[in-house]
């Protein structure tokens, strides 16, 4: 055989020459540990581990272990034979092994396990002959006809159970371990015809056969759904596979002397330095998990066992300080004697990430940076967001399930509309409101500034209510129709989802985090502050290379960016600042002014306005930069479509109802999102680019002057594809600053760059940097039009597209570095090549997004712009990129 696909525990060590990293990419993360605890002389039961290759090649063949590897696999279980003493299938003295799964990254739970296999009719009878214990033969026999039946054949496990509880209550007897010998031997013969109804031929006699279709089921359950959904969550690549490790049983079920159990070496919880876990006696480790009996803390072992409590911490001190970091580990104990079953870096909650990462460093264990990479980015989201009550939870029901796109948890009142939403909570009527809308658009802001959640029935993860509500630090749960049954009724004030009715002013809660739905009030608690959170983060600035900035659109959110790390805005949309109630009549006046006076003097009632918000969000980032997009969406989006609030504006306006119903009319398009907007506007009307050229250079004097501080405006075009349209803009854009600055007598610099959200852009970049001085991605739009699918619609399909592995996750969610990332890499090279100084960046949502930030810095971008509340985030990714990405300032 070419490839070695089969490395027995006591092999896998060495066979890696130090090489964790593949040794654990080969082995999985289980496989790995048992290999290090063997060869570091722990009590560990031998066997050997079927490689993550095995599993690809399982797949490649059509979902069948070939030839070459099954022989292998029997080639292995002889030596296991001959390091046991013992045979599989064997009627005098009998092997017996678990089928466990172990992928590289710890899933918990989402795969498979089979214990006890290589039982039989005949080998039963040996194992109790040879232990003279009946009863614990027979436990183990019934405990893996029902285990291989649910895991290798789908019967359901419930038909097992309902049998079990049967005898228990004829029995008179609590608990599994009161059954006696013959009441096992019973139950094994009800599961056997269970069996064999299910399945419509007898329970497997061959322990042969029953290992390669155990193997085969642990490899199928890297397929599973739960699986799948877990990888997606986690960003776990499917084609990764799993390893399966073999191994020989030790038996926590064989009496009062044996046991098993769960550990860690350090509360994953709190992060606190103390060993805790739980443990069973006379169980297996199927009932730790299963909750059939209440289990003890491990230092009650102490006390019933107590030399083997002293080795197992002595074993567990050792296994922290050869990792070097906290360790989930699984034990058995066999008649008295200690077995380590696996141990791995354990899950753990933000806090206690942050508790542990500063302990070790404390404790000179590891390095700061060393401590940077222990914490994963996303888990710092917790930190920051109100969370539901843990104790509150376990009694909600989940109603139904929409995408995850804003963290946090909310609970509040059904509202169908910004403007009930705004009016509730003012009046005092609903003190907490969760918005629920089809879609929100630009125009519901206000509305969702109240809100304590939103709850979309479309768009997707970089949708209006996504990208805001991120914005806003609000909880937002979008696309609840991708995949439920949903009616909403907006006009009627409606919800149903899965069957579930909900009318206006019923209780809702929404967990940004998961994309969980609640029909009913589940209580929240704030986020609390660490202790640990600005210790940490200093190491993780004093590590990165790329600038952090954020996203913000009104002071408020440009001071909890600051407050949070931002180093200044990457993105301010200035659309959002004219929904405002005392500006957004002069921009209507501007949409439908019918001559270029009318149009500026429309535009000199809204820039006032304007240069006031970028007054207010100048003073709050000091010298920090702010890249100040112009005016992006298509016009029709400050417009109402419903004829009775077409005719209410009108009348406002002094217009008739026709003259405005027409100017709606030919604002509409087939495609918005590919029409009249962006740099476009500013072609068609250069006005609209001069007033907000004026609002930016009198914001950025005014500002200057009072505070003595150096401001530098950063002016972005949009949408810009070609260079010559691009020119046009920055003329008009020139001409009035540089007047301005003129008039001021002073030397005030300003940079004017573009967006590359256009894939001509990006292939005409080396032209496009001849007039831009600064380059940002946006790299939403730049997706959508690299993909050819909308934002907004995409969810309707691409569920599809995950479980058919065309996608592995949301390419809006995570930057498809393929395809997408190609064009920014040439982009930036095409740029570096005809302005060398030129600044490069990202401000789509991408720019939150941790394995997004690792390759913006690794095609080296100078920053990266995000949401306020993801600013965290991104200087946390930025950091561990720079860490294992090292690159020349």
């Amino acid at each position: 055989m070419s490839k070695k696909y089969l490395y027995y525990f006591s092999e896998g060590n060495d066979a890696f020459g130090g090489d964790k990293v593949t040794m654990k990419n080969t082995l999985g993360g289980k496989g790995a540990g048992l290999a290090e605890m063997t060869a570091a002389g722990m009590p560990v039961p031998q066997g050997f581990t079927i490689t993550t290759d095995a599993c690809t090649q399982y797949y490649a063949d059509g979902r069948q272990i070939n030839d070459e590897i099954t022989a292998d696999i029997f080639e292995h279980l002889k030596g296991l034979e001959e390091i046991t003493g013992k045979k599989f299938g064997d009627n005098q003295n009998p092997l017996l092994v678990s089928v466990r799964s172990g992928a590289r990254q710890s899933m918990p739970g989402m795969m498979d396990t089979i214990l006890n296999l290589g039982l039989n009719d005949e080998a039963v009878e040996g194992l109790a002959k040879k232990t003279g214990n009946a009863r614990f033969a027979y436990d183990c026999y019934r405990r893996f006809v029902q285990m291989f039946a649910d895991v290798v054949m789908m019967v359901p496990k419930s038909l097992f159970e309902v049998e079990i509880d049967k005898m228990k209550e004829a029995k008179g007897v609590k608990n599994d371990v009161d059954l006696t010998a013959d009441d096992l031997k019973e139950l094994v013969g009800t599961f056997k015809k269970i069996y064999e109804e299910n399945e419509g031929r007898p329970f497997p006699q061959d322990p042969r056969d029953q290992l390669i279709e155990a193997v085969k089921a642990v490899f199928r359950s890297w397929d599973n759904p739960r699986a799948n959904v877990y990888r997606k969550m986690n960003e776990i690549p499917y084609e990764w596979g799993t390893a399966v490790n073999v191994q020989q049983m030790a038996f926590g079920n064989s009496g009062d002397r044996s046991g098993t159990g769960v550990a860690f070496t350090r509360d994953p919880a709190t992060g606190a330095k103390k060993l805790m876990g739980e443990y069973l006696i006379n169980a297996q480790g199927e009932d730790v998990v299963a909750g059939v009996r209440t289990p003890s803390p491990i230092s009650h072992l102490k006390d019933q066992m107590p030399e083997v409590y002293d080795q197992f911490v002595e074993i567990a001190t050792r296994l922290e300080n050869y990792f070097r970091d906290m360790q989930d580990m699984e034990f058995t104990i066999e008649d008295g004697h200690l077995y380590m079953l696996q141990t791995r870096n354990g899950k753990r909650t933000a806090q206690a990430a942050l508790q542990i990462a500063c302990d070790l460093v404390d404790e000179g264990m590891i390095t700061e940076q060393e401590a940077v990479l222990r914490v994963e980015p996303k888990q710092l989201d917790t930190l920051l967001h109100p969370q539901f009550d843990a104790a509150a939870l376990k009694a909600a029901e989940v109603v139904g399930k929409g995408l995850a796109a804003s963290p946090g948890s909310a609970c509040g009142q059904i509202v169908f509309t910004a403007e009930e939403a705004e009016e509730m909570v003012k009046s005092g009527k609903m003190k907490k409101v969760v918005l629920v809308r089809l879609e929100t658009s630009p125009e519901d802001i206000v509305g969702m500034q109240v809100s304590q959640g939103i709850l979309t029935v479309r768009g997707g993860m970089t949708s209006h209510a996504a990208v805001v509500a991120r914005g806003m630090g609000t909880c937002c749960v979008s696309g609840c129709g991708n995949d439920n049954e949903v009616k909403i009724d907006e006009e009627a004030k409606t919800f149903e989802i899965n069957g579930h009715k909900f009318v206006e002013g019923d209780w809702i809660s929404i967990d940004g985090s998961t994309g969980n739905i609640y029909g009913e009030q589940v209580a929240t608690v704030a986020a609390t502050g660490n202790k640990n959170f600005n210790r940490f983060m200093g190491w993780a600035d004093a590590a990165r290379q790329l600038l952090v900035m954020t996203n913000a659109d009104n002071p408020r959110d440009a001071q909890q960016a600051v407050d949070l790390g931002a180093e200044g805005i990457g993105l301010c949309r200035t659309e959002h600042m004219f929904f405002a109630e005392d500006r957004i009549k002069a921009v209507r006046e501007m949409i439908c002014a019918r001559t270029v006076e009318e149009r500026e003097a429309a535009l000199a009632k809204v820039e006032p306005f304007q240069q006031g918000d970028f007054e207010a969000m100048y003073r709050i980032m000091g010298e920090r930069p702010m890249t100040i997009r112009y005016l992006d969406p298509p016009l029709h989006e400050f417009l109402p479509t419903k004829d009775e609030d077409i005719k209410e504006l009108a009348a406002d306006m002094g217009m008739t109802f026709d003259d405005l119903k027409n100017v709606v009319t030919s604002l509409h398009e087939f495609n918005p999102m590919m029409g009249h907007r962006g740099c476009r506007l500013a072609v068609t009307y250069p006005e609209i680019a001069a007033m907000q050229t004026r609002a930016v250079i009198k914001a950025a004097l005014n500002v200057s002057a009072e505070t003595g501080h150096v401001i530098t405006p950063h002016i972005m075009i949009p949408l810009v594809g070609e260079v010559k349209e691009l020119k046009f803009v920055k003329d008009v854009v020139v001409k009035v600053a540089d007047e301005l600055i003129a008039a001021a007598g002073v030397d005030m610099k300003y940079q004017v760059g573009t967006m590359i959200e256009i894939p001509r852009a990006a292939l005409t970049a080396g032209e496009i940097a001849k007039e831009a001085e600064f380059f940002s991605f946006g790299t939403n739009d730049l997706t959508q039009m690299t993909f050819g699918f909308s934002r907004d619609d995409a969810g309707k399909f691409l569920s599809y597209y995950y479980d058919k592995k065309i996608y592995e996750s949301d390419p809006f969610a995570h930057l498809d570095q393929n395809g997408v990332g190609k064009l920014v890499a040439m982009a930036a090279k095409l740029g570096k090549e005809t302005r060398p100084d030129i600044h490069l960046g990202i401000c789509g949502e991408h720019g939150g997004d941790p394995t997004s930030v690792e390759f913006c810095h690794k095609v080296g971008l100078n920053y990266v712009s995000c949401s306020p509340y993801r600013v965290p985030i991104a200087r946390l990714a930025a950091a561990q990129a720079a860490i294992k990405h090292p690159r020349a300032n």
